[in-house]
């Protein structure tokens, strides 16, 4: 975990308000990529039946109808939709009230 320190020249409530809001905002950007990510996820796992978790640890391109470029944009959105999460998470565990 990393610790950020912030030194106020005025008043510290302030600052945390303006970072709290500058954090809300990044969560607000995140969760709607990453809703945007599982939309188009979903056409993908209904024509194949299959999560996205399941067809990176087990398919190949030579499994999809689409071939190569099918799979390549199937995992890129996976790996999107992975990243963000793992962003997201980040953030809503960040409280600059409690620091």
């Amino acid at each position: 975990m990393s610790v950020i320190y912030i030194e106020a020249n005025g008043d510290a409530r302030q600052v945390r308000q303006l970072v709290r809001s500058a954090i809300d905002g990044e969560i607000a950007k995140l969760q709607l990529a990453l809703l945007l990510a599982q939309k188009r996820l979903l056409p993908f796992e209904e024509k194949y039946g299959v999560l996205s978790e399941q067809f990176t640890a087990e398919m190949t391109a030579e499994d999809l109808t689409g071939g190569d470029d099918e799979y390549v944009r199937w995992a890129g959105e996976y790996r999107l939709r992975e990243r963000l999460q793992g962003k997201l998470q980040k953030l809503f565990s960040f409280t600059p009230e409690s620091q």
